[in-house]
C-alpha cells in the first residue's frame, strides 16, 4: 500500500463539508443503467442538468448551513419572555434558503412546486442534513404538511396555506403526540369543538413538536390530530385539522395570533438548534382537513413523507461523520503504522483503514437505495411500482437512521479519545443521530409494518419481486469476469438464499403472529443488509462497463469487495434469528 493513499495534503480539512456532487452525477446519469432523472421527466430533465442544480445545492449547504452547525449545536434554541429565539444566523439562513427556491424545489408541480423527481431530492435532502440536521428539519417538515394538504385539504385551504408554505414564507409542523399518546395515537385526547361557522375550536397539549415555534418564519402551519365531541373511541374517531401560529387577516395574511401557546422546549440529546417545543391549544382556532374521522389517514401522507426524509437525514449524518473521521484520521500522526514508512497516518492502521471502508462502505450503499427509493416514487404509476415504493419506505427509514448511529459511533472511535471531546465535533454527529431511529415511527414500529402489511397481508409476494430484481442485476454483473465482480455474484446469491429461508419462516409463522413480530427487526435489518449488497451490485456493474476506471471507480469496487465480505455475510446470521421466532414466551 502505497504512503500517498494517506497523504494529509490530500485531505480536506475536517470542519469543511464536502457535497458528493460526483456520486450522485453518477447514480442519477448511468448507476442505473440509464438517466432516470431523464426518465422520470419525460426527457424535460437529464442527470446533467440535476448536476448544475446539485452543484448550487451543495455550494450553499457548505457555505451556508455547515458553519451554522456548530453554532445551533453550542447555542440551541431558547424560549425569552414566550418567544422561541433560533440560534445566531438561522433566521438569514433560512431567508436565504427560501429566496433560493429550494423549499419549493422538491415541492410537486400540482402543489405550486417545481417538481423536481425524487431521486434529485434525496440528494438534495442529504445535503441540507449532512450540513445541519437541526436545520433541515424545518424545511423537511414544511414539505409533509404541503403534502398532506395537497392531498386532503379543499381548495379553499389549499389557497390559503399552500403558496406561502411552498415559498418557504411560512414554515410547516405535525402535532401528534401527547404526555400520554406516543405512539399509540389512539389515545389522543387534544379536542376539537365545531364553531358552527366552518372552524374549530382546539385544546389540549402536543409534545415533541419538531420546529413548533421560532423567529425564521413570518407563520407556522400546526397540522394538528384531534377528537371531536361524539367521535368514536380510538383510531377511528381522530380527525385533522390546521391551525395556524397567526390567523389569516381578509387579504391572508398573518393578523392575530392564535391561541398557541409554547409552554416550554425540550432538553434533548442532540439537534439542538432544533427548537422542540411543548404546544398549548387553548381555543385555538382551527380548520378541518379532509373528511371527519379520517385524521389518521391524512397525517399518514405526511408521516410516509416524513420518514423517507428522516431516513435521508440519517444518511446525511452519516457522511457528514465519515468526512470528519476520514480527515483526522489522515492528518493524525500516532504510533508506526505497521508496512507503511514513518511518518504515515493513522490511516494506515489496519484497523482504522477498516473502519473508515466499513463506513463509507454502508454509506455509498445506502446513498444508492434512497436515490433508488425516489426513482421508484418516481415511478409508483406504473404497475408493480406502487407496491415497491410502499414496500422501501420501513426498510429505508429504519436502515439509514440505525446505521446513522453506528457510522457516527464508528467514527468517534476513529478519533479516539479525541472522539469523546466536543471540540474535534465527531460528538454532535453521535448525540444528534441517536433520535432518528426514533422519531417517526420506532425500528419496531417500522419492522411491524414491514412484517405485517408489506409480507404477510400479500403473501411474499412484493419482497419475492425484490429477491428477483437482485438475482437480475446479479445475472448482469456475473457475464464480468472481474474478480471483484465473481466474488459479489457468489456471495449475494448466498445470501438472497438465506433471506428467502427466512422469509418463508416468516411467512410460515401464520398460526403464531407473535413468532413473526418478535423477529421483525432482525428481519428487516437482514433484508436491509442483503439490499445494500444489491446496490453494491448494480455500482459495480455500472463500474465495470467503463472503458477507462477513475479513482472513484477503484474506491467504488473496493468498497462493494468490502461490503459484501464484511456486512452481507451479516445476512445469514440474521436469518438464523429470524427463522427461530419468539424465545421463551
Amino acid at each position: 500500500m502505497a504512503i500517498e493513499n494517506f497523504a494529509p495534503q490530500t485531505v480536506p480539512d475536517a470542519a469543511t463539508y464536502v457535497p458528493p456532487v460526483a456520486d450522485y452525477a453518477f447514480l442519477l446519469g448511468e448507476a442505473f443503467g440509464t438517466d432516470i432523472v431523464a426518465r422520470a421527466s419525460d426527457g424535460a430533465l437529464s442527470a446533467d442538468d440535476a448536476g448544475d442544480a446539485l452543484e448550487a445545492a451543495g455550494e450553499f449547504a457548505a457555505e451556508v448551513f455547515a458553519p451554522l452547525d456548530r453554532v445551533g449545536d453550542e447555542q440551541g434554541s431558547q424560549l425569552v419572555d414566550g418567544k422561541v429565539q433560533t440560534p445566531e444566523g438561522f433566521k438569514e439562513a433560512y431567508r436565504a434558503f427560501a429566496d433560493a427556491g429550494w423549499v419549493a424545489a422538491s415541492v410537486a408541480e400540482e402543489a405550486g412546486g417545481d417538481g423536481l423527481p425524487g431521486s434529485i431530492t434525496a440528494a438534495l435532502n442529504e445535503f441540507w442534513n449532512a450540513s445541519n440536521a437541526a436545520f433541515a428539519l424545518a424545511p423537511g417538515l414544511s414539505h409533509g404538511a404541503i403534502r398532506a394538504l395537497q392531498a386532503n385539504a379543499s381548495q379553499e385551504l389549499r389557497d390559503a396555506y399552500l403558496p406561502k408554505l411552498v415559498s418557504g414564507e411560512w414554515t410547516g409542523t405535525m402535532n401528534l403526540t401527547e404526555p400520554q399518546a406516543g405512539s399509540d395515537l389512539g389515545a389522543v385526547r387534544t379536542m376539537a369543538r365545531d364553531n358552527g361557522d366552518g372552524s374549530w375550536a382546539i385544546s389540549g397539549q402536543k409534545i415533541f413538536i419538531t420546529w413548533g415555534d421560532h423567529d425564521v418564519a413570518d407563520n407556522i402551519v400546526h397540522l394538528v390530530l384531534a377528537r371531536t365531541e361524539g367521535a368514536p373511541e380510538g383510531h377511528r374517531g381522530i380527525s385533522l385539522f390546521v391551525a395556524p401560529k397567526f390567523k389569516l387577516d381578509a387579504n391572508g395574511n398573518p393578523g392575530e395570533r392564535n391561541s398557541v401557546v409554547t409552554v416550554g422546549l425540550e432538553h434533548k440529546l442532540g439537534i439542538h438548534a432544533s427548537p422542540t417545543c411543548v404546544l398549548q391549544f387553548e381555543d385555538a382556532t382551527g380548520y378541518l382537513v379532509g373528511e371527519l374521522h379520517q385524521g389518521l389517514a391524512g397525517m399518514f401522507v405526511m408521516m410516509n413523507e416524513a420518514r423517507v426524509g428522516i431516513g435521508v437525514q440519517g444518511l446525511g449524518i452519516a457522511d457528514r461523520a465519515y468526512q470528519r473521521a476520514f480527515s483526522y484520521a489522515h492528518t493524525r500522526l500516532q504510533g508506526a503504522v505497521l508496512g507503511l514508512p514513518e511518518g504515515a497516518p493513522i490511516a494506515g492502521h489496519p484497523d482504522v483503514r477498516r473502519l473508515l471502508l466499513s463506513m463509507s462502505s454502508r454509506i455509498s450503499a445506502m446513498r444508492a437505495f434512497s436515490v433508488l427509493v425516489g426513482d421508484t416514487h418516481d415511478r409508483a404509476g406504473e404497475e408493480g411500482y406502487g407496491a415497491l415504493a410502499e414496500f422501501f419506505v420501513p426498510i429505508l427509514k429504519s436502515w439509514l437512521t440505525e446505521q446513522a448511529v453506528h457510522v457516527s459511533s464508528d467514527a468517534v472511535q476513529v478519533h479516539g479519545g479525541m472522539g469523546f471531546i466536543e471540540e474535534t465535533g465527531a460528538a454532535q454527529h453521535f448525540r444528534d443521530a441517536r433520535i432518528l431511529p426514533i422519531y417517526e415511527g420506532t425500528t419496531a414500529i417500522q419492522s411491524n409494518d414491514l412484517v405485517g402489511r408489506k409480507v404477510l397481508r400479500d403473501g411474499g409476494q412484493t419482497v419475492a419481486r425484490v429477491f428477483a430484481l437482485i438475482r437480475e442485476q446479479l445475472a448482469a454483473l456475473g457475464s464480468s469476469s472481474d474478480p471483484v465482480a465473481a466474488r459479489l455474484v457468489e456471495r449475494t446469491e448466498r445470501a438472497v438464499v438465506s433471506a428467502e429461508r427466512a422469509t418463508a419462516a416468516i411467512l410460515g409463522f401464520g398460526a403464531s403472529p407473535r413468532d413473526a413480530f418478535a423477529v421483525s427487526v432482525p428481519y428487516q435489518e437482514m433484508l436491509a443488509t442483503l439490499v445494500g449488497g444489491w446496490m453494491h451490485a448494480t455500482i459495480a456493474t455500472a463500474v465495470l462497463a467503463h472503458a477507462e476506471r477513475s479513482d472513484d471507480d477503484a474506491r467504488r469496487l473496493n468498497e462493494a469487495d468490502f461490503y459484501s465480505a464484511h456486512h452481507l455475510a451479516q445476512v445469514h446470521a440474521l436469518a438464523e434469528t429470524v427463522a427461530a421466532g419468539e424465545i421463551g414466551a
